[in-house]
């Protein structure tokens, strides 16, 4: 099927009542037949919900229909963003590991890969999203992650997904991409050898700043990479925390069945069943949304690039942008809705964040509504002046999440802030 029609009827089988509408099953626990009953749903014997924080009927729908319209084979819902990267990094590294980051990410996402995974024994080292060649130096035997952004936030940058996802094959280690910005619609990872995909589901999924939530997803036959394994032996032998369960040695989707039975079992940063809903419908309209984010992004990043106090303009649908070429490859013709641009001061971009009038001052992207946000003093104010340089956030930069106003209206509101 194609992903338009995936989006509105994927994962949901209609219950007895027969709604159009996924239901949203506000439960925290489910009634079991009898003792045999409910320890057949323990031992696996029985699939079917338990508990909430383990499985939920509205979160499943939300899990299936996401995971295929990544291409992937299985999905684990969470409560936010980050939650699914510390997921998908705690379920492959343990204290002593190390993870191969780019140093291109989300501020948030680099706080929690140099500083909070350092305080679980798991080292983080890092590489030039441009220079793919340099992070084979980095791995090493204990090396258990190649982590990336897809299309990243806020420097830009359109990552060399097949090169980064063959060199990670090329010495057996997961490789996991944040897709958050670029979204399911607009790029494929799992088609250029990814294993694993993250997302924030507070952003382009829900559409509209409603609700925090994460997903992670997995390839299909992610077992044949994991099976014997020596990177990975917590895959490949007894657990003892669930009866001795080898993952992968049973028909299910062995990373996903891990991430559930251990990390949503003991650490619990699970969605609101409310909140999977309201991201199954914003699933249904993502797909058109984003061809509109993309429309405006392009229009508004080439006002931008002919404004003479604009520095230089981050869109990688703008033909002179360096991030051309890969993103002619890995994206489908649209870019997203998320740009930036540089002007030459601090001084400079504080006035003109504070100037715009429709844009809102938001630290978030992927709304309906334009944001605007200036990261050297946001997103990314924990980094030092070095780090920012490296990570492709310079203090005059400005990122913009371009929302669904009309285009003349966007490109009139920042002609104005920047003439102020």
């Amino acid at each position: 099927m194609d992903l338009q029609t995936i989006a509105l009827h994927a994962g949901y089988e209609k219950d007895s009542q027969a709604t159009m509408a996924v239901p949203i099953y506000m439960t925290t626990a489910y009634e079991f037949r009898d003792v045999a009953h409910a320890a057949n749903r323990f031992t696996l014997r029985d699939v079917g919900s338990i508990y909430t924080r383990l499985t939920n009927p509205t979160t499943d729908v939300f899990e299936k229909r996401f995971a295929e319209l990544e291409g992937g084979e299985a999905a684990i819902a969470t409560s936010s963003g980050m939650s699914a990267i510390f997921y998908a990094i705690a379920n492959s590294a343990e204290a002593g590991d190390n993870i191969v980051c780019a140093r291109q990410l989300y501020g948030g996402s680099l706080t929690q890969m140099a500083h909070t995974l350092k305080r679980f024994g798991i080292e983080a080292r890092f590489f030039d999203v441009h220079h793919a060649a340099e992070m084979e130096s980095l791995i090493d035997d204990k090396t258990k992650v190649i982590f990336f952004e897809s299309l990243t936030n806020p420097s830009i940058d359109v990552a060399d997904i097949e090169t980064l996802s063959a060199i990670a094959n090329k010495y057996g280690i997961l490789s996991v991409v944040d897709n958050t910005v670029a979204t399911p619609v607009l790029c494929r990872p799992f088609d250029w050898g990814v294993d694993i995909s993250v997302h924030s589901t507070s952003k382009y999924t829900t559409g509209q700043g409603l609700a925090l939530g994460g997903i992670m997803v997995e390839r299909k036959n992610l077992v044949q990479k994991l099976k014997g394994n020596p990177r990975y032996p917590h895959f490949n032998e007894p657990d003892a925390s669930y009866h001795g369960l080898v993952y992968v040695d049973v028909p299910f989707p062995p990373f996903s069945l891990r991430a559930r039975f251990s990390l949503l079992r003991d650490l619990g940063a699970t969605p609101s069943p409310f909140n999977s809903w309201l991201f199954i419908q914003g699933m249904e309209t993502l797909s058109l949304r984003m061809q509109e984010h993309s429309k405006n992004a392009l229009a508004l990043a080439e006002f931008l690039e002919s404004y003479p106090k604009v520095k230089k303009v981050n869109y990688p649908g703008l033909k002179s942008n360096s991030n051309y070429a890969n993103a002619q490859k890995y994206f489908n013709g649209a870019y997203s809705g998320l740009l930036s641009f540089e002007v030459e001061t601090l001084e400079e971009a504080t006035k003109i964040v504070n100037a715009t009038k429709l844009y809102s001052i938001v630290a978030n992207i992927g709304d309906s509504k334009s944001i605007i946000t200036h990261p050297a003093s946001t997103t990314h104010q924990q980094l030092t002046q070095e780090e920012l340089i490296a990570c492709g956030v310079p203090v005059g930069l400005i990122r913009i999440s371009c929302g669904l106003e009309s285009i003349k209206d966007l490109i009139a509101d920042i002609k104005q802030a920047l003439e102020v």
